[in-house]
């Protein structure tokens, strides 16, 4: 069972008191490796007894892990945050009730959800933590740039990354999930409903998709000025209809970056060398960066 599925199961059993000693680790983890049993009363304002009691009833959930050496101490763990992040967003009325799992990959797990008007959404959990923390901050420069970033901060940075590129990209048009509230490491965005390009075996026309994949990333770049600048198989969804939606934006760069040309070039190069391979369907790098920085007006496609 996932960090989300225990904090999917326990959260409707949480009482206020319960978040509250959540709440109380989340902000003493900033000082202490382990928080001291013996801080916790004065942080909750509850009796020692009382503090005990929901240690053990939050520990026994799997929602925090216990430390005994020269004192005991607490700290949260996945689950343990993950609720911290449902209980806010449920409050602000972003959803209501958690539906299936869709998927859970190597940063980040996914759930369908209602809100109260009966709106299906998507809820992601950033997971950047499930890869070690030298991986993470080569691959992912705005956690290079605050290198000692804990697990939590680094999933919350992450999930604040992509929810501001979402708000600068969803509303011109392009074909990205709605962004509806974020809180932590979790973002609750429009429904994400499809299969992952990079599994689709046959498609009838790849042609006339990457001609919509390319026409959306010439609209970001053009319109709201930004690179997604980790573009691949891996994060475009082709949903039921055969049209696209491009996902994960974490790591999004603005038109004007230092290596803003380098990362729209490999964006362009992963998602045409994909369509080569995969489909036959072959494009020419130049012309296609031409295109998507507005300096042609149309593409050029050969079929191999």
């Amino acid at each position: 069972m996932s960090a989300a599925d225990i904090a999917v199961k326990v959260f409707s059993k949480l009482e206020p008191e319960d978040t509250r000693i959540l709440l109380a680790l989340e902000l003493a983890m900033d000082r202490f490796q382990y928080v001291p049993k013996k801080n916790i009363p004065k942080l909750v304002k509850l009796s020692w007894r009382e503090v005990s009691y929901r240690l053990s009833r939050v520990e026994k959930w799997g929602l925090i892990r216990r430390w005994s050496g020269a004192y005991i101490g607490y700290i949260l763990n996945t689950a343990g945050y993950d609720c911290l992040a449902i209980n806010a967003l449920v409050n602000e009325k972003a959803f209501a009730a958690f539906g299936k799992s869709l998927g859970v990959g190597k940063e980040a797990d996914v759930y369908d959800a209602l809100t109260s008007e009966g709106k299906r959404v998507a809820i992601k959990f950033h997971r950047l933590g499930r890869i070690s923390f030298r991986q993470t901050r080569r691959v992912r420069g705005y956690v290079a740039e605050r290198s000692r970033l804990s697990w939590l901060n680094q999933s919350k940075l992450a999930a604040e990354k992509e929810f501001e590129a979402l708000k600068l990209i969803y509303p011109h048009g392009i074909s990205v999930p709605e962004p509806i509230n974020q809180n932590r490491h979790v973002i609750v965005m429009g429904m994400i409903e499809g299969v992952d390009l990079f599994r689709c075996k046959e498609i009838p026309n790849p042609k006339k998709v990457l001609e919509e994949i390319l026409f959306n990333v010439r609209k970001t770049y053009l319109e709201a000025g930004v690179i997604h600048a980790d573009l691949s198989e891996f994060n475009v969804i082709l949903k039921s209809n055969w049209h696209i939606l491009i996902i994960d934006w974490p790591q999004f760069v603005n038109r004007d970056h230092v290596n803003a040309e380098e990362f729209l070039q490999r964006d362009i190069k992963n998602i045409t060398k994909f369509f080569q391979r995969k489909f036959g369907v072959e494009t020419k790098l130049i012309g296609t960066l031409d295109y998507v920085k507005g300096i042609k007006t149309k593409l050029s496609f050969s079929k191999v």
